[in-house]
């Protein structure tokens, strides 16, 4: 019996396994390494980063999209090519921080210089909150426990942020806005679940003890 997924993330790309090896593998014989494309991923982000401080959200969408890819094909070209050694997924881990940090940085750029305090501070909080989620999720994981649970993993803040930079206002409602502010305080909430998580499976162990 496998293990169902327990993100969305797992979900996608457990459905998406095939393809995403086919190609991984594809790249591997053409002697692509691993961490080479999550680096040019890396520096598309800080492309559409630039894009967003400077207000130009339709191209910084489309950046976002081109490079989403990437951040699956790394890991489908490692395991094409065996690899056996993590630096990997710490080199994937830190330079996602970094991506998040510049995306983030982009809107709280963009928003500064337009005086615009509240969503500097949605800006802000969606920074601190991306953060956080990841770093949750390292420290329960370095316990040994499995912390894939809430909302707003990377994928769906990346998914969202694509969404609210094609379509930042609808019929007058700003979704931009609105989108920004659902990521600040969404990735503090899943941090909280992430922390309650621990709490309880650390309690639990220490009672079955």
């Amino acid at each position: 019996m496998t293990d169902k997924p327990t993100t969305r993330t797992d979900f996608i790309r457990t459905k998406t396994a095939t393809l995403l090896n086919h190609i991984g593998t594809m790249l591997y014989q053409r002697g692509i390494h691993p961490d080479t494309i999550t680096l040019v991923g890396f520096i598309g982000v800080l492309i559409g980063a630039l894009f967003i401080g400077n207000g130009q959200f339709t191209i910084a969408g489309l950046i976002l999209l081109i490079t989403l890819p990437l951040d699956a094909l790394d890991g489908a070209t490692a395991r094409a090519m065996k690899r056996t050694d993590d630096f990997g997924k710490f080199w994937d881990s830190t330079l996602d921080r970094y991506a998040d940090g510049a995306l983030f940085g982009g809107f709280a750029y963009f928003f500064a210089t337009q005086t615009r305090a509240d969503m500097l501070i949605a800006s802000l909080l969606g920074l601190i909150g991306s953060f956080m989620v990841s770093y949750t999720r390292a420290r329960g994981e370095g316990l040994g426990l499995d912390v894939k649970i809430g909302l707003f993993s990377r994928l769906e803040r990346v998914i969202m942020m694509v969404i609210v930079l094609f379509i930042p206002r609808l019929a007058g409602i700003p979704i931009l806005e609105i989108g920004l502010w659902v990521l600040g305080i969404g990735t503090q909430i899943t941090s909280i679940q992430r922390i309650a998580h621990v709490y309880h499976l650390l309690k639990g162990t220490k009672k079955e003890d």
